[in-house]
């Protein structure tokens, strides 16, 4: 199974169709979303196209193939524009590995969750990355919209047990094997 994994749009329209679009360009099983969906929240600039109701417009129609884990930016009123679930973390088996995922909010690569497995992932500081944390694989997807610290706007592919973290566009920037 192919997992598409992204976080933070915090409401950009812009950025939610790029998603979409990379969903069906990936040919992904199922898209993941690590939270802050629809609100940008108080420190963060506004991002590209802001319209919450058109994000939801998007998310919607994907509701069978959607898993979304709470972020800190997203509210209980939030489940009222949304055709899906928000959940506060998730733990998936995929090719054999335990993948725990959250926003990070919580946890972090600082903070590992206990007993999260071969794998945690989370979205929250805005920065991509794949890193190794003594047997964990712990990965980054960055934001789709407001990445920071240089980084790209990325996402990630968890597939055949590697992890990838990708650009927007779809160019591949980092590969490891959970």
């Amino acid at each position: 199974m192919k997992f598409m994994i992204a976080s933070d749009l915090h409401g950009s329209r812009y950025y939610a169709e790029k998603v979409s679009e990379r969903f069906v360009s990936e040919k992904a099983d199922r898209l993941i979303l690590l939270g802050d969906i629809y609100n940008h929240g108080p420190r963060n600039p506004l991002p590209r196209e802001y319209d919450p109701m058109g994000v939801a417009d998007i998310l919607n129609p994907l509701a069978c193939v959607l898993t979304v884990v709470k972020g800190n930016c997203d509210s209980d009123v939030d489940k009222m524009i949304s055709d899906f679930e928000f959940v506060s973390e998730a733990v998936l088996i995929a090719d054999g590995k335990q993948v725990f995922l959250q926003h990070g909010d919580r946890y972090s690569i600082d903070q590992l969750p206990k007993n999260c497995g071969d794998a945690f992932i989370y979205g929250h500081y805005h920065t991509g990355f794949i890193k190794r944390k003594g047997n964990v694989l712990v990965g980054n997807c960055g934001s789709v919209s407001l990445p920071k610290d240089g980084t790209p706007n990325s996402y990630m592919i968890l597939e055949n047990g590697e992890l990838i973290l990708k650009d927007i566009s779809g160019e591949e920037l980092e590969r490891e094997k959970i």
